[in-house]
């Protein structure tokens, strides 16, 4: 039987990755209590991994919010990304990819598509966040998933892929099945290549977007001032 922490954790995870609780909403400890049935230490426990993800500031004698990124904030989450994730692929490149994990991969690439397809971008991005955690995971570097947890969720949170146009898509899908390619070849080289294409089209993407909007916040405070 799951442990009550790990219940609030898994739970918590999925309401701030699926929007139910938005970026910058208070986590007060007793009402989540109520509302997963569980006491407050299992949730507090929860607040904490959460945090340690990335997803959720716990803020001294403040509680707990969901975290809320600025355009200044992407730009630093993607260089690590720009910097991490090529490595990892070309790493596991070099390493050799078995057939099983292959076939895994080409399956994720498969099945986000046709979730893009059908408009349930949710699924797009979770099935994303599989893709690129099974490449950290086959570089074989045992420190690069705990360097890098704290920076893969924000295109999840933010619901990057709702803010795709067709095209940006179509490019984002496009390059997971090059990687796979190259990933197939045992070309290091080429994997990273792709996989830094992809970090770069993605971080353009969206941290212009949420410039964009935070330009218009600050038109409407002023106007509203």
């Amino acid at each position: 039987m799951p442990r009550a922490a790990d219940v609030a954790y898994t739970e918590l995870r999925r309401m701030i990755l699926s929007g139910t609780v938005t970026a910058g909403s208070r986590l007060g400890e007793a009402e989540l209590a109520g509302t997963l049935g569980l006491s407050r230490t299992p949730v507090r426990e929860a607040l904490q991994r959460l945090d340690a993800d990335g997803l959720v500031e716990v803020l001294p004698h403040r509680g707990a919010r969901v975290v809320r990124w600025t355009a200044e904030d992407l730009v630093e989450i993607f260089e690590l990304r720009g910097l991490m994730e090529p490595y990892a692929a070309a790493r596991a490149a070099r390493r050799g990819v078995p057939a099983e994990a292959l076939e895994e991969l080409s399956a994720c690439c498969a099945a986000m598509e046709t979730a893009a397809a059908k408009g349930d971008f949710q699924t797009v991005a979770e099935l994303n966040d599989r893709f690129h955690g099974k490449v950290i995971e086959l570089s074989g570097n045992r420190r690069l998933p705990a360097l890098l947890t704290s920076v893969v969720h924000a295109p999840l949170v933010l619901g990057t892929f709702r803010r795709y146009d067709e095209a940006a898509l179509a490019r984002s899908m496009n390059h997971h099945r090059e990687l796979v390619a190259a990933l197939a070849a045992s070309d290091p080289a080429w994997a990273e290549a792709v996989m830094r294409a992809h970090i770069r089209a993605a971080a353009d993407h969206l941290v212009e977007d949420v410039r964009a909007r935070e330009r218009e916040q600050a038109t409407v405070r002023k106007i509203d001032g």
